[in-house]
């Protein structure tokens, strides 16, 4: 497989923000809705852009709940962030072996990229495609599109890596192969479901796809 430019998702796919989403999620809805949330009634918000998200609970008190969200996610990503196992000695060995890599997240740009130097791992990005750097988020092909276009790569040979099924779907829509991990946090069997090319049991499962 000649693979050369690898695309990434980032939280739940690099890095494990999945508790400091709930807990923002869980303290923006019941400070502006004064219902309790349980982690279940959150798993479906995790993926989409997060103003989508909150828009399905409230249209007209979204823009304010985001800005609530936003405020708690950036304070407490210390306290929460980190990369998954193998992640980094992966990204590493992958960067030395000359492959570009870049990432495609729902995330504003800043604060993805924020989630990238609290773990180390900012330097090793060759770009990073942020929500507020696209018209069309994931699942539509215009993310990976535009990184693609900034690294003057392939599409042909190039792997869309994600724990959610809009990076599957948005790989497929780009025609670029796909792989999903399955540590997503909605269940391996679940993302299965949208056929990635690949299965990821840890992420260094990705030198041997790649024969590094």
């Amino acid at each position: 497989m000649s693979i050369c430019t690898i695309l990434f998702d980032l939280d739940g796919t690099l890095i494990d923000t999945n508790e400091l989403i709930i807990t923002s999620f869980k303290h923006t809805l019941e400070k502006h809705t004064g219902k309790v949330y349980e982690r279940e009634d959150i798993l479906p918000f995790i993926g989409p852009p997060l103003l989508e998200s909150l828009q399905q609970v409230d249209p007209e008190q979204a823009e304010a709940m985001m800005a609530t969200y936003r405020v708690h996610n950036i304070e407490n990503h210390k306290k929460y962030v980190a990369a998954y196992p193998t992640v980094i000695e992966t990204i590493e060995t992958l960067k030395r072996n000359g492959y570009q890599l870049g990432i495609v997240t729902t995330k504003i740009r800043d604060t993805a990229e924020l989630g990238l130097k609290i773990t180390g791992l900012y330097d090793a990005f060759d770009c990073v495609i942020g929500l507020d750097d696209v018209t069309n988020a994931k699942p539509h092909p215009e993310p990976i599109i535009k990184a693609l276009t900034k690294l003057n790569a392939n599409p042909e040979h190039a792997l869309m890596v994600g724990d959610n099924y809009h990076d599957i779907e948005a790989g497929q829509n780009a025609g670029v192969k796909t792989a999903g991990v399955a540590w997503s946090i909605k269940g391996e069997t679940t993302l299965a479901e949208y056929q990635p090319d690949y299965m990821l049991k840890e992420m260094k499962d990705l030198l041997t796809i790649l024969e590094v």
